[in-house]
């Protein structure tokens, strides 16, 4: 992904959009919708805004 940080798979997800940007990239779906993006003259798929609206809507409960 051009603008995400990608994340360790040992790091500790904030919310929703972290897990389900773990579980693309373990499948590889990330590199496709990077992928299909650029096919289409983007020049980014927008995963990582979505994961952070994702993570904004669903966060999880820290332990502080």
């Amino acid at each position: 992904m051009s603008e995400q940080t990608q994340l360790n798979e040992n790091q500790e997800s904030k919310g929703l959009g972290d897990t389900i940007a773990k579980v693309t990239h373990a499948v590889g779906l990330d590199k496709v919708a990077e992928s299909v993006a650029h096919a289409m003259g983007k020049e980014d798929c927008g995963c990582n805004k979505r994961r952070n609206k994702l993570n904004e809507l669903f966060p999880y409960k820290s332990n502080q």
